[in-house]
């Protein structure tokens, strides 16, 4: 399975009575796809993950805004409760095959965690929790992009041999630089967009695959 990638957000402050606010704030800055526009999945748990769903609602056929996300939720108001909802974003996607790139819808998953929820899980993955999608989409492929200290990229399976033996013609390897650092460039926007909403304490992003997925991304960005 490819690894993940992931975004924490701390508030200042996440009383009970505020869970909606911050709630109805943060949907209100996701990046929703111009394609696949709505939120399409919403569930809500309460004590912890192990526990059956108090509800699950499949909003493929007719996507939410965040405002009617936001009524759904303040029916089941608790500490001990987490709030998930799905829905998409575009990023750049390269087809090594075309040596193109474009722009598709890719999913996204967000977690609301009340600050008594699964033993205060929020104290280590945040009041809000992104799954961002795959880590490659930021990071790229064999460590292609960005500053290495051996200075060269190591395929890791014949896969990624034959992805290195492509990006060797400078022009995929330059559009394929854009597109990532276009994804990294959404993921920035984004963050700026959350802390101008919102009582932002701290806001966290890391990976599966990265021992610092922070500075990787500014590294590819850096990098020329």
């Amino acid at each position: 399975m490819s690894n993940q990638a992931y975004l924490g957000v701390w508030c200042k402050d996440f009383p009970e009575d505020r869970v909606p606010e911050r709630l109805g704030a943060f949907l209100g800055t996701v990046p929703l796809s111009t394609a696949r526009p709505g939120f399409t999945y919403l569930t809500i748990r309460a004590v912890d993950a192990a526990e059956t769903p108090v509800l699950e609602e499949d909003l493929r056929a007719a996507p939410l805004a965040p405002e009617r996300i936001l009524e759904i939720a303040r029916q089941h108001l608790h500490s001990d409760s987490c709030y998930e909802v799905r829905c998409h974003w575009d990023l750049s996607i390269f087809d090594a095959a075309t040596g193109k790139a474009r722009v598709e819808p890719q999913p996204l998953e967000i977690f609301c965690h009340g600050e008594d929820y699964d033993d205060c899980i929020w104290r280590e993955n945040g009041h809000f929790q992104v799954n961002l999608g795959f880590e490659h989409l930021f990071t790229g492929h064999a460590g292609l992009l960005g500053t290495r200290p051996n200075g060269e990229a190591r395929p890791q399976s014949p896969e990624e041999a034959r992805f290195l033996e492509i990006m060797a013609w400078p022009e995929n390897l330059e559009k394929y630089q854009d597109a990532t650092r276009e994804n990294i460039r959404r993921i920035f926007s984004w963050i700026r967009r959350i802390e101008q909403a919102m009582p932002v304490d701290r806001i966290r992003s890391w990976s599966e695959g990265e021992d610092n997925f922070e500075a990787r991304l500014e590294g590819i960005l850096a990098a020329r």
